[in-house]
């Protein structure tokens, strides 16, 4: 398996707090399975601002003391770059990082508020040949009030990655809510684990991998957690099955209007 979205690299932004932490976090990861991590540092303009040549540097000298430690896990640079409308110029700059050096770029969005910028943002990456891929798109606020937003994302050319937790309600039942349906009705395409801290995510990963494949069977799960992770740090493109538009039950539906 392979981390699509991870926070490991050391007080680079809100997740790993020390180098130590960082190995502890890689430990776990290699411990449930993970073959592979992509570190996606936020990059947020004006807050968290580390370009791609440091970034590179940790992720050398960390993966070259696994190596040492006779430890069998791959590490690949990338960011979570926070919606800009200079998305374009960080990348072209070497500020913020694709994913692998490949055409496909992480990005998020507010939690709260719905930008307005949005598909300009998203047009002119596909524009530039880029792939977005939009992180956890069920903490959203606004796509847990209009989730047609993300089937209409999907068809104008944007990827999805969810978070693990969010199967478990780590982010909320609203959350929790939505990632079943978006697995159920083909809108994931990448699984990340969004992982800032050691003994959070990781350790919970055998508990939830079996109810991911309850939902959409060993085959999709494999595609989501390996195939396409491989497919796109090798730059290739990802062939996606049809999305389908979510039909919520009355009982759904006040679940989404009523918890928090």
């Amino acid at each position: 398996m392979i981390d699509f979205h991870s926070h490991i690299l050391p007080n680079i932004d809100d997740g790993a707090r020390s180098i130590e932490e960082t190995f502890n976090l890689i430990r776990e990861a290699k411990n449930v399975g993970f073959d592979a991590i992509i570190s996606t540092s936020h990059y947020i303009e004006g807050y968290y601002e580390t370009d791609q040549p440091e970034r590179e540097v940790w992720i050398n000298a960390i993966y070259e003391n696994l190596q040492a430690k006779n430890i069998d896990i791959k590490l690949y640079l990338g960011n979570e770059v926070y919606i800009s409308e200079n998305l374009i110029k960080l990348l072209e700059q070497g500020r913020a990082s694709t994913i692998n050096d490949t055409n496909y770029v992480l990005f998020e969005l507010p939690l709260k508020i719905e930008p307005m910028n949005l598909y300009q943002v998203v047009y002119e990456m596909l524009q530039y040949k880029l792939v977005p891929v939009l992180a956890h798109p069920e903490r959203y606020s606004f796509v847990q009030k209009d989730v047609d937003l993300v089937y209409d994302l999907i068809k104008a050319g944007v990827l999805m990655q969810c978070n693990y937790g969010s199967i478990i309600g780590q982010y909320g039942e609203r959350a929790q809510l939505l990632v079943k349906k978006f697995l159920q009705n083909n809108m994931v395409h990448f699984l990340g684990s969004d992982v800032h801290r050691q003994k959070t995510i990781y350790p919970k990963i055998p508990q939830i991998l079996p109810q991911i494949d309850e939902l959409i069977g060993e085959d999709k799960l494999i595609e989501l957690t390996t195939t396409n992770p491989q497919l796109a740090l090798k730059n290739k493109r990802i062939e996606i099955e049809e999305p389908r538009k979510i039909e919520f039950t009355l009982k759904e539906k006040i679940k989404l209007m009523l918890k928090k």
